[in-house]
């Protein structure tokens, strides 16, 4: 088994690549558009209904794709042209957004509106991230995949949080129609960005250099799929994306790395978006501080998630890994703390350093990952964790709005803090692993 690999952090050769740079652009454009719409929906759900089970049910929307399309886009994306990937699943968004931002500029916006709406961006994000995190293996350095991966965490979170500070102080004159209409653009220039990232179609599959299947399976297939017959060419596609499937399960199986590595951040993902039931909460009913409020909130993580990506890059292997547990830990005691905080300045504080933990845990495990994972195994193993993540964050995102409706926003936090306490007994497992790896 492949092991991570620590380089020394070449910043200039980074940004050296054009293709990076473009990808890099892509990413933060098309995460600022969906921060912009996750946070503005939110606080407009929550502003016209006063309800965390609804602002709940906008994040199961958004989420509940995730449980069924990585089936398929995990396969798509090892198959297929990555880029291309991306550039369609940036299209349909812009549209699907653009469309709901003219109802509601004509006053006839609807919450049903907003949760279809939320329902098809959901479909689309589920497979859009596993393959920006795949595409980024085609687009640098294998040495370099710590800081490429603290470059692109950078830019996903400084675009997404910074659009939540974005919308919170430009809610009460924009309106939601602004913010949706806004949104949409974003994912245009971002499906710009990604086409010139490079010319010509790249399969995946080209790079392939061993296949745990049978070779006649995989010929079968092909063969089948080349016919002239279209049943016989449909059941060709079916068989060689089961070959895929299987293939990808039991590489899955065989690498108890990686699959420590993936629920560990499958965990810390699925914390960061649930959250988001209880944070709009906490900026109403505790801190009193309105849109506004929230912006605050959101603009302190994303100066914390950006100081932790830079800072993640400059660490030695073993202090890498003993901060990585330290993170987790750190974010199950901050949770526990966060709804007994009434000053805004303060939370602010407080959302830095979760987004800090964020960013420090995103980089030590995805860059692991890139170092270990076959770059024909990285589209299967980026949707595996989607559907992790998806599957805790549904079951998050019920549980908090129920409890914090019910029994108040001390418990839903408390229920976040026992989430990243899990996360931290995986996160320790996985360090364990990472050394014995690396003295095997």
């Amino acid at each position: 088994m492949a092991t991570a690999v620590t380089n020394r952090v070449d910043w200039t050769l980074i940004w050296a690549q054009r293709g990076f740079r473009y990808f890099f652009t892509a990413m933060f454009i098309s995460l600022f558009g969906g921060g912009m719409n996750f946070a503005g929906v939110s606080w407009y759900i929550m502003a016209a209904t006063h309800s965390t089970v609804k602002v709940s049910l906008q994040v199961i929307v958004v989420t509940l794709p995730g449980l069924f399309i990585p089936f398929i886009g995990g396969v798509l994306i090892d198959r297929f042209d990555r880029r291309y990937l991306g550039v369609a699943l940036d299209l349909a968004r812009g549209v699907t957004v653009l469309a709901t931002a003219y109802i509601a500029w004509h006053g006839h916006l609807a919450l049903w509106h907003l949760y279809l709406m939320t329902l098809v961006t959901g479909v689309a994000s589920a497979m859009y991230w596993a393959t920006v995190n795949a595409l980024v293996q085609e687009v640098i350095p294998p040495s370099q995949f710590t800081a490429a991966n603290a470059a692109v965490l950078i830019g996903v979170q400084s675009g997404l949080l910074i659009a939540g500070a974005f919308v919170g102080f430009t809610y009460d004159r924009a309106g939601i129609a602004g913010i949706l209409a806004i949104d949409g653009f974003t994912y245009f220039v971002s499906a710009y960005c990604l086409y010139k990232v490079r010319r010509g179609y790249v399969s995946p599959r080209e790079h392939q250099k061993y296949r745990e299947y049978s070779e006649a399976t995989e010929a079968t297939a092909e063969a089948l799929s080349t016919g002239e017959n279209p049943e016989v060419a449909e059941a060709g596609i079916s068989l060689a994306m089961y070959a895929d499937l299987r293939e990808g399960f039991q590489y899955l199986k065989q690498q108890p790395l990686v699959r420590a590595l993936g629920i560990t951040h499958s965990i810390l993902m699925a914390g960061v978006v649930s959250a988001n039931v209880v944070l709009v909460a906490l900026t109403s009913d505790v801190l009193h501080a309105g849109a506004r409020g929230l912006g605050y909130l959101e603009s302190g993580w994303a100066a914390g998630a950006i100081v932790g990506g830079l800072i993640a890059t400059q660490l030695r292997e073993e202090l890498r890994l003993a901060l990585y547990v330290a993170a987790f830990a750190t974010l199950a005691l901050g949770h526990m703390a966060a709804p007994f905080i009434t000053f805004l300045v303060t939370a602010s504080l407080l959302q830095g350093l979760f987004g800090f933990c964020r960013a420090l845990g995103g980089v030590v495990a995805q860059s692991a990952l890139m170092s270990i994972v076959p770059r024909h195994f990285m589209g299967r193993t980026q949707s595996a964790m989607a559907i992790v993540t998806t599957a805790v964050q549904l079951a998050m995102c019920v549980a908090l709005g129920w409890i914090a409706e019910r029994a108040g926003i001390i418990a839903g936090y408390t229920l976040l803090a026992l989430l990243y306490a899990g996360a931290t007994l995986t996160a320790f497992h996985a360090r364990q692993l990472l050394r014995v790896a690396a003295d095997s």
